[in-house]
């Protein structure tokens, strides 16, 4: 990678990204700050993307995500010094082996993508970091309510809420029949914790050497938010499913913020520790906040959240930071910015 970055034109860097999850607020942000913009995007999704021709310098069009890591694709965006945005969507739809080793300089730790991938690593990380989490169960030996959970980045979809260990068992079969798991083992199954869920966007900048919380959020889930307004004697009836089809703006009581920051630093020296260099740029804990204000961290992102979306102009956070608009999406091209001009851009590429 760094005799890739060393063959790049530093004045004429360009920012690419695949067309999905928060890639308008990615190009929108790199318009921002100057850099010319490259959108990697499905045929069948040009249409859509068309209709913001002035924030996409560049597209490149793909009949399938595959094509992505094509040498075909990989030379195109060489020749225009690109820069790869991964986004929450990337290893969904490229695949964890091809996304590992694609031959173009990505900001942000792409030794983390196996982890995320991997439910069990994704909380032992969180565990050994010092950050509270979830009780976690074997499927034999199960403490209800319960939620499982699944690998990769489908937005929640299959997750679901069990009361005893046959309803496991079932919801595990029907995962496995609906081709979303191939067997058991790939089952999360965790205590179901009552109370608030909040999502923090965080970055860290290797160029200042600073974590910054940039905003939070509440996922708004089908059905289970749906699922508050029909009244109990019918809701009874209905398994409440988590599929992520949008999010809502969440300013969190200031008392909180010391806990979450603490959080957000054991994850960055954690990652310092066991994968250096360490996280780069934008990550999100998620997690319920029980009614005594614990914080519970459930999951996390190693790479910008489709909650950022909803602070295009800013958060109420970034301003106390920056006193002017900074997305999570200009907040990365203003971090590859700074580090261009010091001098230091492979300290951020990995």
């Amino acid at each position: 990678m760094h005799e890739i970055i060393e063959n790049y034109d530093l004045d004429r860097i360009s920012i690419a990204t695949l067309g999905s999850h928060s890639a308008l607020q990615i190009l929108h942000g790199a318009k921002l700050e100057g850099f010319t913009t490259v959108l990697i995007v499905e045929r069948r999704r040009l249409w859509f993307y068309n209709q913001f021709r002035h924030l996409i310098d560049h597209t490149l069009v793909v009949d399938s995500w595959r094509e992505v890591v094509s040498k075909n694709i990989m030379n195109r965006l060489r020749s225009m010094n690109s820069i790869l945005i991964p986004h929450g969507s990337f290893v969904e739809y490229v695949g964890l082996d091809r996304a590992e080793s694609m031959e173009i300089p990505m900001f942000g730790l792409r030794g983390l993508l196996r982890i995320e991938a991997d439910q069990r690593r994704k909380m032992k990380f969180l565990a050994d970091a010092g950050i509270k989490i979830p009780k976690e169960y074997s499927i034999n030996n199960v403490v209800p309510p319960v939620i499982v959970k699944f690998p990769g980045a489908k937005g929640g979809k299959g997750y679901f809420i069990a009361n005893s260990i046959e309803d496991v068992k079932k919801g595990i079969e029907r995962a496995i029949k609906q081709g979303i798991i191939q067997n058991p083992d790939e089952a999360l199954i965790q205590e179901y914790i009552v109370g608030v869920p909040a999502y923090y966007h965080f970055f860290y900048s290797p160029v200042l050497d600073r974590l910054e919380l940039l905003g939070a959020d509440i996922r708004y889930e089908s059905n289970v938010d749906g699922l508050k307004r029909l009244p109990a004697e019918i809701s009874k009836y209905i398994n409440p499913s988590f599929v992520v089809v949008g999010n809502i703006p969440l300013v969190l009581r200031e008392s909180l913020l010391p806990k979450i920051m603490d959080y957000g630093l054991k994850f960055v020296r954690k990652s310092k520790e066991d994968l250096p260099p360490g996280i780069i740029g934008p990550f999100c804990l998620e997690s319920i906040i029980r009614e005594d204000c614990e914080i519970i961290v459930f999951e996390f992102s190693g790479r910008i959240v489709a909650g950022t979306n909803i602070y295009v102009m800013g958060s109420p956070y970034s301003w106390l930071y920056w006193d002017e608009p900074m997305s999570t999406g200009r907040r990365i091209a203003r971090e590859i910015r700074m580090a261009i001009d010091r001098g230091i851009l492979d300290l951020i590429l990995t």
